[in-house]
């Protein structure tokens, strides 16, 4: 037998949450509709042998990105190969730890680009859009007795729905906010006369009313090599209610889209791709890892941030 510690791939949520857009070039521009004209009407009463009244809207060119190439690599070398035991397998494991490395990589990425605060504004205090905290905006910490977070989140999908036309379809919620709803005593209440009775991510869905329910379970090791392990979870204290297009359309929006460089060689819809070549220098295969991506948030005002969910971290 062997042992590794190998997050298992449903941890990461990079690539659950918004729609992947493939992309031919590197750097491009995108179009965006400016919303103002699709939400007032011009249409006016016309008396006989008039002109009807006259209307328009604007098109903003100037949004573009530009998917940035991440790569790592591992050196298998012929002398390990050569005195591996079963059941490692050099070539296997280096394909898992590069892939791995990867997908950690993307995670931290989708982390600081779209679960971050004072960026969203999908929730408006005062004519000014900020960061919805349940304890100061809402019911009170999801984790105390007189909390209602399908309350809260009514509330800030309406505000959604208010500026946009959209509610909110997707819940991105951190390991110690899921382990608070499963414990809250106004969920369990909603859920006692269901059939199984346990708090799942499929019910979750169905209570908060949006057709994904996602925890953020990726952990990072902050300590350099050689140092004590100090793992904790990316995404702490805070989740993530985003309408997000199932799909990548033309004149659909969505909170965030990722632009993954599909057209460079051999790489996959997500702009990824592992290589194994030959370092005769070094008497060893390489094993490297590529992957070609660009997180963009679309529209600031889909998605809503909640910071300082609960008062005590379990």
């Amino acid at each position: 037998m062997s042992i590794a510690y190998i997050q298992r791939a449903q941890d990461f949520v990079a690539d659950k949450v918004f729609p992947i857009v493939p992309v031919m070039k590197q750097s491009d521009r995108y179009f965006i509709y400016t919303k103002d004209f699709w939400f007032r009407t011009q249409a006016q009463k016309r008396a006989p042998a008039t002109e009807s009244a006259g209307g328009g809207f604007n098109v903003n060119n100037t949004p573009s990105y530009f998917c940035d190439v991440w790569a790592v690599h591992m050196d298998v070398d012929d002398q390990t190969r050569a005195n591996a035991d079963q059941p490692l397998d050099p070539d296997r494991d280096a394909t898992l730890f590069v892939t791995q490395q990867m997908l950690l990589r993307r995670e931290i990425s989708f982390v600081s680009q779209y679960i971050a605060a004072g960026i969203w504004q999908g929730y408006v205090v005062g004519g000014s859009p900020i960061d919805f905290q349940p304890n100061v905006n809402g019911n009170g910490y999801w984790d105390s007795a007189s909390s209602n977070p399908m309350l809260d989140v009514d509330i800030l999908k309406r505000s959604i729905k208010s500026q946009t036309g959209f509610r909110p379809n997707t819940f991105v919620a951190a390991d110690d906010v899921f382990t608070a709803l499963r414990n809250n005593a106004s969920v369990l209440d909603r859920i006692k006369y269901t059939q199984r009775g346990i708090v799942s991510e499929e019910l979750l869905a169905a209570l908060f009313g949006v057709e994904k329910f996602l925890v953020a379970d990726a952990v990072l090791n902050s300590a350099q090599e050689g140092q004590a392990f100090s793992g904790n979870f990316l995404v702490v204290n805070m989740a993530l209610l985003v309408y997000a297009n199932p799909a990548p359309s033309i004149l659909q929006p969505s909170g965030g889209y990722i632009f993954s460089w599909q057209g460079l060689f051999g790489a996959g819809a997500q702009g990824n791709r592992i290589k194994t070549f030959r370092m005769e220098q070094l008497e060893a295969d390489r094993v490297e890892g590529e992957m070609a991506y660009n997180m963009k948030l679309v529209s600031a005002d889909l998605g809503v941030l909640l910071k300082n969910v609960i008062q005590n971290n379990p």
